[in-house]
């Protein structure tokens, strides 16, 4: 999503840009659903606490029904980071990293292990 909204900076092709807009549609349509589920485990787990319903062991239920939730949905969104990278060239990845901040200079810094395109924690 970011790579579109970068697409001139980057000087994205046409092609580029459709294949990432048909990424951006596919991660949607796998994450709001997850969102969507996340969300309401969440205002699950409040309703129980604010009805006075909440045990040790329904707050574990709950917890692990969330985490499960957030980390499906966590992966889905590393997924598209995964197949964004291939699909850029090493000047496009540079001037992306530094576009959003990650490093001081693209030219000569690496990028920080953090939301690259296929990054987070890969260079």
């Amino acid at each position: 999503m970011h790579v579109l909204e970068l697409a001139e900076d980057l000087a994205l092709n046409d092609e580029q840009r459709a294949t990432m807009q048909a990424l951006v549609d596919q991660m949607k349509a796998e994450a709001v659903p997850l969102g969507e589920r996340f969300l309401a485990r969440y205002a699950a787990l409040e309703g129980a606490f604010r009805d006075g319903e909440i045990t040790a062991e329904s707050l574990q239920q709950h917890a692990v029904a969330i985490g499960q939730v957030e980390g499906a949905l966590r992966a889905t969104h590393l997924k598209y980071h995964l197949l964004t990278k291939p699909l850029l060239t090493d000047a496009q990845l540079a001037a992306y990293a530094h576009l959003r901040g990650y490093t001081a200079n693209p030219a000569t810094e690496p990028a920080a292990p953090r939301h690259m395109p296929g990054g987070h924690g890969a260079n």
